[in-house]
């Protein structure tokens, strides 16, 4: 009787334990790895099959816990549920372990480091499920420049990507002219920039990702002339003029500028310097933690997150509406004029992919954020169209 009783008791405490919260694993063996990569891998509880999988790329002097733990993109990884894969480098590799952006041998499709972090890529699909067509890559200096060189070299594999305070691919082919690629940078045409990602990849006719550029005004170890060089690459591989199609104010003194149809984005975040744009807090847009290389301004990865369109993963939350917003006494149609922010902040509007939608009419109502300002109607409970 007595250990059945123990059994009984043991049998309660393993129900009531908690579930094992996920955590950043390494990955022993992912490929033939002949860039002598470390993987390391990150899976939310209850994550569907199916899901996307973002590639993090970490930059010299990091590793891939401390990318991890300050970027901000767990917080979005649990919250819209896609895996995570963090490439580290190695010191047998690059003494201050950085991603070798600048040998040709590493950044060539089907070679050295970019075929490591595919084969990443492709364990993922195999072993976790996540889906082949919504892979993404954002890294920071050298990983914004590996970040670059996944963009051009496996415009097959990835959807689209983020390069924060990096350079154009391909814009140095060795170490004696990395230095000078950073600062003070090279100066191409646009042409000149798109043949060298379409030569990384001959004779490909498919989609190619879109492309986000995040620079600081006061980055002077990666000159932010490289933000410009950037967006004349990618603007010409998409196909689209170097003239933005709209721009707009964003917290932190960060300016965005919407090159085409939204499929390039550059931010420039004005008095930053180098490193990752985060923003520590607990808003829906606040992110990351303050540390060296990790500045204290906006939020980078929850706007490349809805760049990728990753928050479009699980169900939308159903806005509750705004005791200001009711129907008037009257019976006249209540009429509200806010900023897109204060719409979607009041219950009026939701955002997805960086753009506010009108509740109910589902109207588009432009970018969301507190730059653009909307005039909302009431028709109906929790329905509002454009105009008054």
């Amino acid at each position: 009787m007595l250990a059945g009783l123990v059994l009984a008791a043991a049998a309660l405490v393993a129900v009531a334990a908690p579930a094992q919260a996920a955590s950043l694993t390494q990955v022993a063996s992912f490929g033939s790895n002949p860039g002598n990569l470390a993987m390391y891998a990150y899976r939310p509880d209850n994550l569907p099959s199916g899901a996307p999988a973002v590639v993090l790329l970490h930059g010299c002097a990091q590793n891939a816990t401390g990318y991890f733990a300050n970027s901000g993109w767990q917080k979005y990884a649990d919250q819209w549920k896609f895996t995570l894969i963090v490439p580290e480098q190695r010191s047998a590799n690059n003494s201050s372990s950085c991603f070798n952006w600048f040998e040709t041998g590493d950044t060539s499709r089907g070679q050295g480091e970019a075929l490591s972090i595919k084969q990443m890529v492709d364990h993922a699909r195999s072993s976790y499920g996540t889906a082949a067509n919504r892979v993404y890559v954002s890294g920071l200096s050298a990983g914004g420049a590996m970040s670059a060189a996944m963009l051009a070299t496996y415009p097959d594999v990835f959807a689209a990507g983020s390069i924060i305070a990096g350079v154009p691919y391909r814009c140095a082919t060795g170490m004696i002219n990395a230095f000078s690629c950073m600062s003070p940078g090279v100066d191409k045409t646009p042409a000149q920039w798109g043949d060298l990602v379409r030569n990384a990849h001959p004779g490909y006719s498919g989609p190619r990702p879109k492309v986000a550029v995040w620079h600081g005004t006061s980055d002077y170890t990666v000159a932010a002339a490289n933000a410009t060089e950037s967006r004349d690459q990618w603007t010409n591989v998409l196909g689209v003029a170097q003239t933005p199609t709209s721009t707009a104010q964003l917290p932190a003194s960060t300016t965005l500028e919407v090159y085409g149809n939204d499929v390039v984005r550059v931010y420039r975040v004005s008095g930053m310097g180098h490193g990752t744009p985060v923003d520590p807090g607990a808003g829906a847009d606040q992110c990351g933690t303050a540390a060296a290389y990790f500045l204290d301004t906006i939020c980078s990865a929850y706007r490349d997150a809805l760049f990728f369109g990753l928050n479009g993963g699980g169900p939308t939350p159903t806005p509750t509406p705004s005791p200001t917003a009711s129907p008037s006494p009257t019976g006249a149609p209540t009429c509200v004029t806010a900023s897109n922010y204060a719409h979607v902040t009041a219950g009026r509007a939701y955002h997805s992919g960086g753009y506010a939608y009108a509740n109910g009419s589902n109207q588009r109502m432009g970018l969301y954020n507190t730059f653009y300002t909307t005039t909302l109607r009431q028709t109906a409970p929790n329905h509002w169209v454009i105009g008054c």
